[in-house]
């Protein structure tokens, strides 16, 4: 993946989820009779701006990391007796909460929309067939049983592994019994399980909630083939090539991929004898794995080599696909779910419960957007469909400078029949630019982080 198609992958999703944001309080302000003085994408000096018929300036301004609508406001400036009856602030305070929420909003009927377009267009999945259950997990202890698949969890039908891992994610942290069902559809057969947790810890930044609770999806043998190497590796300057099959490793066969895996973690810094397959020509390399230390401490090889893509059986695919009137409810229902995890995550993170290393930045969001365009059309717009969705619950969150903020000092005003006072809304105001500021020095650490 180049460095160009990240950089335009993150300018057309950060571009577009912020174009439909500010797109929603523009149109309801336009129909509330409010005069917008300038429609913005992005921050900072413009580098394209016009005014249209209607007198606004639209612009493209330089830092894409954001954009406002700027309103007649008298708060913010003189405004002509005659223009006075269309400044936001002499507007009934419905009409304002109606302009402020419009944004976030309309990021989640986008977020349908694009979920109604994946599952008219077919949204394709791998079956969740259990392939084994990794010892000592809660899955062994409560006996389940491998070679089935994973119909039911907690009562929610599950028909991938994205749907089994959503359905996992929201039980990180909490105690109890997770009920699991499997079974074979086509013979009618299905068992019930019921794992415990407790205060289940998932280091999210490690592993998936299904691997934690001790479920290894079932793929077929994948072939000690290299498929991808690092220009910088050891590979590479071994004289490794893309398509080598690995048949020996110090004069030991190698079964497969994992096997190969493990074989090289195991020998960091100690030369390693290899007996490749090229093409039908028997080639001997000598690679020494360069170390790297995990989190854990423990130190492991590494040469720099990916695997060769592998082809799932028939059997094994599905695609999930619907009617226009279906898709819609499901992708509703897809919507509200992710909603649900996105407010039950925060809550968690407050709590303590989940890591605040968790916390994405906008280099996380570069690195996923880039990954996720290469990936094609279905994982991009499911992508863009779950940004979306964090952008508008994050926005209707109770903090100052945020939508939400405003929100909160208009229902006040609603019930009190009078605005929150200037003093109380600027000392928010700084308390929220705190607040902000903080939060996205952390994601940006934790980005960082990653990174290095």
């Amino acid at each position: 993946m180049s460095v160009l198609q990240t950089i335009l992958a993150t300018l057309v999703t950060l571009g577009l989820l912020v174009t439909i944001h500010e797109w929603g309080h523009f149109w309801v302000a336009r129909r509330c009779g409010v005069k917008v003085l300038r429609f913005s994408i992005g921050f900072g000096k413009p580098l394209w701006m016009r005014v249209g018929r209607d007198g606004t300036e639209y612009a493209i301004a330089a830092i894409p990391l954001g954009g406002y609508v700027r309103m007649l406001d008298e708060r913010e400036g003189d405004v002509p007796d005659a223009l006075r009856d269309q400044a936001f602030n002499n507007k009934p305070v419905l009409q304002r909460i109606a302009i402020v929420a419009a944004g976030p909003l309309v990021n989640l009927l986008f977020a349908v929309l694009a979920y109604w377009f994946l599952f008219v267009y077919g949204v394709s999945s791998i079956v969740p067939m259990v392939g084994d259950v990794r010892p000592g997990s809660p899955a062994e202890q409560a006996n389940v049983e491998p070679g089935y698949e994973v119909l039911e969890i907690d009562g929610h039908q599950v028909r991938s592994w994205n749907e089994v891992n959503l359905r996992l994610a929201a039980r990180v942290g909490e105690s109890g019994q997770v009920e699991l069902m499997l079974g074979e559809p086509a013979r009618g057969y299905a068992r019930s399980y019921n794992v415990s947790i407790d205060r289940w810890d998932v280091d999210l930044e490690r592993e998936s909630p299904i691997t934690a609770l001790g479920l290894v999806p079932w793929q077929p043998e994948i072939p000690a083939i290299i498929g991808v190497l690092t220009e910088d590796g050891r590979a590479v300057a071994a004289g490794m090539q893309v398509g080598d099959r690995v048949l020996e490793v110090n004069g030991e066969p190698v079964a497969d991929w994992i096997e190969l895996v493990h074989r090289v973690q195991a020998a960091p810094d100690q030369s390693l004898e290899f007996l490749l397959d090229r093409a039908g020509r028997i080639v001997t390399l000598s690679v020494v794995p360069e170390s790297r230390v995990l989190e854990s401490g423990q130190v492991q090889g590494y040469i720099g080599a990916g695997v060769a893509s592998v082809e799932y059986p028939e059997s094994m695919q599905r695609t999930l696909s619907y009617g226009p009137l279906e898709a819609l409810v499901v992708g509703v229902e897809k919507t509200g779910q992710m909603i649900g995890l996105t407010l039950d995550a925060i809550g968690k993170m407050i709590a303590g419960v989940i890591s605040v290393k968790n916390l994405s930045g906008p280099i996380t969001i570069a690195k996923v957007a880039g990954t996720s365009a290469a990936s094609g059309l279905e994982s991009f717009v499911s992508f863009l469909a779950y940004l979306s969705i964090s952008l508008g619950v994050l926005n209707l969150l109770p903090i100052p400078m945020l939508d939400g903020g405003h929100l909160l000092y208009y229902a006040v005003e609603l019930v009190r029949g009078r605005p929150v006072s200037e003093r109380v809304q600027m000392l928010g105001l700084r308390i929220g630019m705190m607040l902000l500021f903080s939060l996205m020095a952390l994601a940006i650490l934790n980005d960082l982080a990653r990174l290095f």
